[in-house]
């Protein structure tokens, strides 16, 4: 159980950060209402358009991507943890996952899929 020390420990911080980042607002924001506050949009113009249009496909596509390189990352913590006892197969096995990875993200950036016009 001592190995799953530092990810109980991680899990804790995460968790204790992200309720305080979501408290701290409520703690020191003002609970007045202006008109300004109630409006629809306070980007400075009125609504033009419906808001049901439609996106363009290369959002979601950079989205998707985003998530999967994302995840990669939830990956090397435990590998990180763990790799005394992995040795060599488990270097290189991430070694491999990592460059499989890397390959995609050159065809992805290769293909124009990251270009946003």
């Amino acid at each position: 159980m001592r190995e799953y020390l530092p990810i109980l420990f991680y899990l804790v911080i995460s968790l204790a950060l992200s309720l305080l980042i979501v408290g701290l607002p409520f703690l020191f924001s003002s609970p007045q209402l202006d008109p300004e506050r109630l409006s629809a949009y306070e980007c400075g113009f009125d609504p033009f358009d419906d808001a049901r249009s439609k996106f363009d496909v290369r959002f979601y596509l950079v989205a998707i991507l985003f998530i999967i390189f994302d995840l990669e990352v939830t990956y090397l913590f435990p590998w990180a943890i763990c790799l005394n006892h992995l040795g060599l197969f488990g270097f290189w096995s991430m070694m491999l996952f990592l460059l499989i990875l890397t390959i995609g993200f050159f065809y992805e950036w290769k293909k124009g899929a990251l270009d946003w016009q």
